[in-house]
């Protein structure tokens, strides 16, 4: 009798376990996934969203459908986006989240995505993007010559991601970047040039999600070397002082690229403000001289030079920061790490205390590799 009741048991939980995998079940042919998901403004100020998912036809030549509306919500969108789609739409395989500069330039939007980390079904390893420019231009590019925007955005990110000319901020990290009080977020930043999407650098938000500030490939390399993520194989190139020009040629140009780096942040709290001592000390290999130099005689000499010049755009590169009261080196972290009871006074106004700290920065640079050239 027990063992009969054992198997009836067994047997009804299966049911349950297999009712329950098959509730959410939706046939491929009946689903629209988009892979791009774009949220702006439009003209009355409400909020717009645009998404675009791949179509797989061989009778079509345009290999991918936009949609787009108003709506009160994310989650609202949803009805509308499936009003304008063959299928079912489902948020569940976003490469990339594009937000329109118009829509960054407001504070308090980041519930808007809400639904993205309430729905487990979501995923969270999608790139955020800033859009310098309109949405709606971006999602009516269809290059013939290039793969599918989505695609494109993501591997673009990626890689020079890799290189640290840019952030492939996930909106898992985006999401810890805003209740982190330490720092402000940080992702990466495309515009639209002559009908082709080219990638800006890094856009920077204060603490409550509005754009403040956005910088080229080459700072955003050395932000990343203050945030102590940059990886072997960045470049730098730098005009060297006192080195003629020559016609319409810069042959002025020092180029680098970095090998080991370390840098170490010292973190104090006197005279009622923060103060960070930041040491980078790297190693680089000459990629490229363009005037005349005696490279192996006068190796420190050139050594000196280039740490002075990014010394400068360190400090060039900290006084915006302090000067938009953002702080996406994570600075606090470290003032919370070390001060914290100083930091928790003031952790709700990071940015105006960050903007009153005393910041400096020394650089130790030495190079390692001139390269078979004499």
């Amino acid at each position: 009798m027990k063992l009969r009741l054992f198997f009836v048991c067994c047997l009804y939980i299966t049911i349950c376990l297999t009712a329950s995998a098959c509730g959410d079940q939706l046939y491929l042919e009946n689903a629209a996934t988009p892979l791009a998901l774009g949220m702006d403004l439009d003209k009355n100020e409400k909020f717009h969203f645009y998404s675009s998912a791949p179509v797989f036809s061989k009778n079509i030549k345009k290999k991918s459908q936009e949609t787009s509306g108003s709506a009160n919500s994310l989650r609202q969108s949803k009805a509308i986006q499936d009003s304008q789609s063959s299928g079912s739409i489902q948020g569940r395989n976003y490469q990339v989240i594009l937000l329109g500069r118009h829509f960054l330039s407001y504070e308090d939007w980041f519930p808007m995505l809400d639904v993205l980390f309430r729905d487990a079904r979501n995923t969270v390893t999608d790139r955020v993007i800033a859009v310098d420019g309109s949405l709606e231009e971006v999602f009516s590019l269809n290059p013939p010559d290039q793969p599918l925007l989505p695609i494109l955005l993501r591997g673009m990110v990626d890689t020079k991601s890799i290189k640290s000319e840019t952030y492939a901020t996930t909106a898992q990290e985006f999401h810890r970047q805003f209740y982190d009080k330490g720092l402000t977020p940080y992702i990466a930043e495309v515009k639209i040039v002559n009908n082709q999407v080219r990638l800006k650098g890094s856009a920077l938000l204060n603490q409550k999600g509005k754009y403040e500030l956005s910088l080229g490939p080459q700072e955003t390399i050395l932000l990343s070397i203050l945030q102590k993520q940059a990886a072997p194989g960045f470049s730098l190139s730098y005009p060297i002082p006192g080195e003629p020009v020559n016609g319409p040629f810069e042959t002025n140009i020092l180029s680098l690229t970095g090998a080991k780096v370390k840098t170490k942040i010292k973190t104090t709290y006197e005279n009622n403000k923060f103060k960070f001592d930041i040491h980078v000390k790297t190693r680089v290999g000459l990629s490229e001289h363009l005037f005349p130099f005696n490279v192996e005689k006068d190796d420190t000499k050139l050594e000196k030079q280039v740490a002075v010049l990014m010394q400068e755009q360190f400090t060039s590169i900290i006084e915006k920061l302090q000067k938009h009261k953002i702080d996406p080196i994570g600075l606090g972290v470290y003032a919370r790490a070390k001060e914290y009871e100083k930091f928790c006074k003031v952790e709700d106004r990071w940015g105006e205390t960050f903007a009153n700290a005393e910041v400096r920065v020394k650089v130790d640079l030495e190079i390692t590799s001139m390269g078979p050239v004499k």
